[in-house]
């Protein structure tokens, strides 16, 4: 019986060690292929250099836009991530002990605890930033006890900065009573500072006691607030203050007089406390009829401060994109056909307040008019309504019917209601698409991206940007050695003409691989060398279908006449694939 289990042992033991010696002689015959792979692609790669050719790696085209409008409207930093170079000579010391140092941990308590929070995103190899150290440092000590300084390293802060979408370094925000309200674009000067904070600290709402002070007011302000009050002292009194603090571009006015109240339309025998919006607009007056408090008020005067309908201007993109109200219903017409169209959107716009943005776009404007149609994918002359979701992530609805005041408020109560399907651009399908690089448009994005049978190489490009256009033909080179391998698709997207969920560029070129079997996850973003050798790897190392590279046979050298040897010499040059 013994006899007969040592047997049993020693064959398993026999047995594994088989296995263990199989699996490594193909590993390493794996390890070898390749090894071989890559010297062969690598011998490809130094012919191509000996023939002027190299190899390309620059960081990413930066592309800001004006808020996702196409570079309309700047703004941030001077220094972008990737453009840092770093300084031999050593720093002089600042002395920074009135900026407080924020970190994930106590950055909510901090702008909490101060009223007015001025808080530096920077980076420390950012010279901007260096540059700005001493006199935002020397500022903060001269604003003790009226507003509060601190920085946020954000190469350690990742998520706040992420938070915040911080594009450029230093960026600098005001937070008031917690919430960020403005970001400081001023001087970056220690009396450019304090003079920018002292202005917004100061007191925000004004007394009206006499009828010559009303007159005066209406007389000069295109907009303004009124509150109507028991008292101007007193918690009425501090919760429209605090209301008026989150607000820049309206005065706040409040009188305790039933006369002055009636020159600003509020009826002498309201209940108080009352509050009106009044603009020398087409829609005049707005009337108050929430909880007199802050968040209230807040609300109220952001949803009811710019026009029904926002003219899309240089001069007013930052009424759309700083408006606390992200979703956006916009028209789209000629100047011609604008004066049918606005005023059924302003009768819409008058149901969805705080809701939409109410936008026009010229579309036959010279300045901005094709740019914000192509951008949205809008073609064509004929006047179009969608609605856009804004930065978050993008999404367009567009209404597929007669504008009329019922349409467009069905598309605004669906869209609310989450029923509508995004639409997303797409150039034409190719009528040819047998390349070594296959063209992805939005329309054949799902047939091709997302076929879980392919492991797919997807590079997003635009045709104006030269790194895209410096790795073009390093790319074919990839697509041309792997063309033959049934389960890898190399393929492109024109990023600016395309659209889809799945595909989000943070620049060009982005390049994405979507992981055969796995398409419900995100894809991998691809941050390697762009050379044809470190993009094999990258492909060896994550394709879920594995693949070897197909070589072209090698031809049996022929020797006949010195002639024939002089025609071999003479085509030695050619490219071999």
């Amino acid at each position: 019986m013994a006899s007969s289990s040592t047997s049993i042992s020693l064959l398993l033991f026999v047995s594994f060690l088989l296995l263990l010696v199989n699996s490594r002689a193909e590993n390493a015959s794996s390890g070898s292929d390749l090894d071989e792979e890559l010297a062969f692609l690598a011998a490809e790669e130094s012919k191509e250099q000996s023939h002027g050719g190299g190899s390309y790696h620059e960081e990413h085209d930066q592309y800001r836009d004006f808020e996702n409008y196409d570079d309309l409207e700047q703004g941030g930093g001077e220094f972008h991530h990737g453009e840092h170079s770093y300084e031999e000579e050593p720093l002089p010391t600042v002395d920074e002990k009135d900026v407080a140092v924020l970190t994930k941990d106590n950055f909510t308590e901090f702008v909490r605890n101060n009223s007015f929070a001025m808080v530096e995103f920077y980076a420390p190899w950012c010279g901007a930033c260096q540059a700005l150290a001493p006199e935002y440092a020397a500022a903060a000590t001269e604003l003790k006890g009226v507003a509060a300084l601190a920085k946020i390293d954000a190469t350690e802060e990742g998520d706040l900065a992420q938070k915040y979408e911080i594009q450029g370094f230093p960026t600098v925000f005001l937070f008031v009573d917690g919430e960020m309200r403005k970001t400081y674009e001023g001087e970056r000067t220690k009396d450019g500072i304090v003079t920018w904070l002292k202005k917004k600290a100061s007191p925000s709402i004004h007394n009206i006691t006499t009828k010559e002070e009303a007159e005066r007011v209406l007389s000069a302000e295109p907009k303004l607030v009124l509150g109507f009050l028991n008292s101007l002292v007193g918690s009425e009194s501090e919760e429209l203050a605090a209301a008026s603090r989150l607000e820049d571009d309206l005065s706040f006015y409040q009188t305790a007089s039933p006369d002055i109240a009636k020159l600003f339309e509020i009826e002498t025998q309201v209940k108080r406390p009352a509050l009106v919006l009044l603009k020398k607009e087409e829609e005049k007056l707005a009337r108050f009829d929430g909880n007199f408090t802050k968040t209230a008020i807040a609300e109220f005067v952001s949803a009811n401060k710019v026009p029904l309908v926002i003219n899309f201007t240089r001069e007013g993109a930052s009424l759309i994109f700083e408006n606390a109200v992200k979703n956006q219903l916009i028209l789209f017409a000629t100047a011609n056909e604008s004066e049918k169209h606005l005023p059924t959107l302003r009768e819409v716009a008058k149901s969805f307040k705080g809701k939409f943005v109410f936008v026009y776009v010229q579309m036959d404007n010279e300045d901005y008019g094709e740019a914000v149609s192509g951008f949205f994918g809008v073609t064509g002359t004929a006047p179009k309504v969608l609605v856009y979701t804004g930065n978050e992530d993008m999404r367009k609805f567009i209404l597929d019917g007669e504008l009329t005041v019922k349409n467009i408020k069905t598309l605004a109560e669906d869209f609310l209601a989450d029923k509508l399907k995004p639409f997303y651009k797409s150039d034409p399908l190719p009528e040819n698409n047998d390349g070594d690089v296959k063209v992805i448009v939005g329309n054949n994005f799902d047939e091709i991206v997302l076929d879980e049978s392919k492991d797919v190489l997807l590079e997003i490009y635009a045709p104006w940007c030269g790194h895209c256009q410096s790795f073009e033909p390093i790319y074919n080179k990839l697509g041309k050695y792997l063309k033959g391998i049934d389960s890898l698709v190399v393929a492109k997207m024109d990023g600016t003409s395309n659209e889809h969920p799945r595909a989000k560029a943070d620049g060009f070129p982005t390049i994405l691989f979507f992981p055969g079997g796995n398409k419900s996850f995100d894809p991998i973003t691809v941050d390697v060398d762009r050379t044809v050798v470190e993009l094999y790897k990258f492909l060896k190392k994550h394709a879920s279908i594995p693949f070897k590279l197909e070589k072209p046979a090698t031809p049996e050298p022929v020797i006949s006449t010195k002639k024939a040897d002089e025609k071999i010499e003479g085509d030695s040059s050619k490219d071999e694939l």
